[in-house]
């Protein structure tokens, strides 16, 4: 990045005190964020990515590290901001609209304090930026999920915040509208020049939102890079199986001596004469070719992609290796 980051989290540390001593949640992140960026921290449940948001708005404590915002520590060796003076926008997963507030009055709840006339102009100017304009005196139950997600949107905008932080957007949300959604969202932010970090356990939604995607696993960042990197050269065993429809597997198995191969369906063609041979566990069809899983004599298991008609489920296939550039790691896995 040439310019200053907006957001830095340096070796940052979170975790709690219990009776069988202290847990560390959250250990040695780093990362940083440009002012405008979509950053996304990606992993499963229980990585430690959610308390990483409440680490940054406050409402979890610092064991070590720093984080910095604008160029202003928010928590530190020199001590910690107070959540509401953070300049800190959140935007929850359920949303949690206040149901006896219109939308006006839930847009605006965030600017208390200002002036009667400049609190209405800054609530028709989210909405129309969200494109909900006209619909200021309707009621949350009156709106779809998709119109929900907007005035959470615009509540959390209306005071201009320096970071707005998204906890798993999407997840209250039917498949088929979250990839529409999560592209409708990332136009709006893109529009208004927001920096973002959002969490979330779905990789497509990462993809379509983020510009930078950061996967977690146990508290530590593996590696923070943009999508195509992750996908092509991931740093990590973990985000390589972690990322797409891959596994990591021997490097023997496929004749290229020691360490351990990445291998992907579009990496394998089925051969009458090739070397990788297994029996074939599930096919379904996706539209418009078949998928499925392949079970090796040592135990592991491939994802498949069919063109045409698949072989039928528990017969023996043979494969040949089709990537001239595999992603390789040292060691075995």
């Amino acid at each position: 990045m040439t310019d200053s980051p907006q957001l830095q989290l340096q070796a940052v540390q979170v975790g709690y005190a219990g009776a069988g001593g202290f847990t560390t949640v959250v250990d040695g992140l780093s990362l940083e964020l440009a002012r405008g960026e979509i950053g996304c921290l990606l992993g499963a449940s229980g990585c430690g990515k959610t308390t990483v948001l409440r680490a940054i708005s406050g409402f979890e404590p610092l064991q070590q590290g720093r984080i910095v915002l604008g160029g202003r520590e928010l928590d530190g060796p020199g001590g910690a901001v107070p959540a509401e003076k953070r300049r800190v926008g959140m935007m929850f997963q359920d949303y949690a609209l206040f149901p006896h507030l219109d939308v006006a009055a839930n847009v605006g709840f965030g600017l208390r304090g200002v002036a009667r006339v400049q609190r209405q102009q800054r609530i028709d100017a989210m909405l129309l930026q969200v494109g909900l304009e006209g619909l200021g005196s309707r009621y949350p139950h009156e709106l779809s999920g998709g119109q929900q997600q907007r005035v959470a949107l615009a509540r959390a905008l209306a005071p201009m915040p320096e970071l707005l932080l998204l906890d798993e957007p999407f997840s209250n949300l039917d498949v088929s509208t979250r990839q529409r959604l999560a592209e409708e969202l990332r136009q709006l932010l893109k529009a208004t020049g927001t920096t973002v970090l959002m969490v979330t356990h779905d990789q497509s939604e990462a993809f379509a939102m983020a510009d930078r995607i950061g996967v977690m696993q146990a508290g530590h960042l593996l590696q923070w890079d943009a999508a195509p990197q992750l996908y092509r050269a991931p740093g990590d065993p973990f985000v390589a199986g972690f990322i797409g429809r891959g596994v990591v597997l021997p490097a023997a198995l496929f004749g290229m001596g020691e360490g351990s191969v990445l291998v992907r369906p579009e990496d394998l063609q089925l051969d009458p004469a090739g070397s990788l041979r297994g029996v074939l566990e599930s096919v379904v069809f996706r539209g418009p070719g078949y998928s499925g899983w392949l079970r090796l004599p040592g135990g592991q298991r491939l994802a498949l992609d069919f063109n045409g008609v698949p072989p039928a489920v528990g017969e023996g296939i043979a494969l040949r290796w089709n990537n001239p550039a595999p992603v390789r790691f040292a060691s075995e896995v």
